[in-house]
């Protein structure tokens, strides 16, 4: 019994903290003016973290069909950011469902245009909505927008203009208009910025839809754009509902690989036949390109830094041990890591007195009760070794080594610039 009530506190725990992050806002437009409805419901989502840091901005996903699409995209954006795969996002959701506006809002003409209707609703979103969401709200500069079956093809007319004012398109079960491919044709090959675009189906769709989305994604395979990332997820054996819980799991795998830590995928094909100057440039631009794209500014992270290490080692005899040492105590400064790589650089080179600094700083790190303790402090052991050998003999205490050295540190000698 107390086991069960503790299950239903955790779950009633993680839905009011989930409602306190939750509020719904009536927005009252004027390019929607007219026969359309022009108070449209927002549901807005911020992250918890947002009141912890001011400066903090955070990407924008605008969902269209909010009424069921806004809950499973919050839920998959919250587990991907909890895992470290996704930055935190603010989510704003679009009722389409009050006044049967879906139908309206998104319908396109016969030559594939948008209509009358369609054309409000798309100058709402990209005049209204967004300065509205950025006036009140730190937006990062990457936007995201979220549509399925007829509100997925009108999210892709955002693409297709001049400006396209969204870095990632998510097409759930899309309806596509006749000449989308068209349009894409035209607006594509010329993209100059990195541009993300999803796309799935299943056999739980129409033949002929079915057909049609194939149609697009090999339209989509044939551009040669590097700029222009594309996937497509075939759900074969689902149902159109559970079918937009994986294609929104699926997209932001997709769209927020760069965020991830280097995949092995990623290793394999960026980075393996890079040389170490190369590698270290690469991890320095992927953590530059997150921090501006996604506003998270994150360190980089240790798996990342061990990601590179075999080429740092076995590339050019180890000339950039010394650069990845200092890289990582910049990033790192309490860990014993930088020490270790920079005095093993020195090593190599047989300049013991610098050596055997760096691998002191690094042992004074560590604390007494680490169990790496014994194994880091063999590298002091090791080259006071060698300098025993070239003093002819002589043998000297590392604890006392240590100890001269701290002693030496607090008359001001820390060796800082060498």
């Amino acid at each position: 019994m107390k086991k069960l009530c503790s299950i239903l506190f955790l779950i009633l725990f993680s839905v009011v903290t989930f409602a306190q992050n939750v509020h719904i806002e009536t927005f009252k437009s004027v390019e929607l003016s007219g026969e359309l409805n022009s108070e449209r419901t927002l549901k807005i989502y911020v992250p918890e973290s947002y009141k912890q840091d001011s400066t903090r901005v955070y990407p924008l996903a605008i969902v269209l069909d909010a009424e069921y699409l806004f809950d499973v995209y919050v839920a998959n954006s919250k587990l991907f950011a909890l895992k470290d795969k996704a930055p935190e996002q603010i989510v704003v959701g679009i009722y389409q469902n009050q006044k049967n506006e879906r139908k309206t809002d998104c319908e396109v003409s016969l030559n594939s245009m948008l209509t009358q209707s369609s054309s409000k609703f798309y100058k709402f979103i990209k005049n209204e909505l967004i300065n509205h969401i950025e006036d009140n709200y730190r937006i990062s500069p990457f936007k995201t927008i979220v549509g399925n079956t007829i509100t997925a093809n009108f999210s892709n007319y955002f693409l297709v203009e001049q400006n396209p004012i969204f870095n990632a398109y998510i097409n759930i079960n899309p309806s596509y208009a006749q000449d989308i491919g068209d349009l894409f044709r035209g607006k594509i090959p010329s993209l100059d910025s990195n541009t993300y675009y999803y796309l799935n189906s299943g056999d739980y769709n129409s033949e002929k839809k079915d057909k049609d989305i194939e149609t697009v994604y090999y339209t989509l395979k044939n551009f040669e754009n590097g700029n222009f990332k594309y996937k497509y997820d075939k759900f074969d054996h689902s149902t159109k509902i559970s079918s937009i819980g994986q294609a929104i799991s699926g997209a932001l795998a997709h769209i927020f690989e760069m965020y991830s830590s280097i995949s092995k995928e990623e290793f394999d094909n960026e980075v393996a036949d890079l040389s170490p100057a190369e590698a270290i440039e690469y991890l320095e631009k992927k953590y530059v390109e997150i921090q501006y794209s996604f506003g998270a500014n994150l360190r980089i992270r240790q798996r990342d830094i061990f990601a590179i290490e075999s080429i740092i080692l076995d590339k050019e005899e180890g000339d950039y041990l010394e650069e990845f040492g200092k890289m990582i105590n910049r990033l790192y400064p309490e860990s014993p890591i930088g020490d270790y790589y920079i005095g093993q650089y020195h090593e190599t080179g047989n300049n013991l007195k610098k050596a055997l600094k760096y691998y002191k700083n690094g042992y004074a790190k560590i604390s007494g009760d680490d169990p790496n303790a014994d194994g880091y402090f063999q590298n002091v052991e090791r080259v006071l070794a060698k300098q025993k050998t070239l003093r002819g003999g002589d043998y000297v205490d590392p604890e006392d080594e240590i100890e001269d050295e701290i002693g030496s540190e607090e008359e001001g000698d820390t060796g800082e610039g060498e």
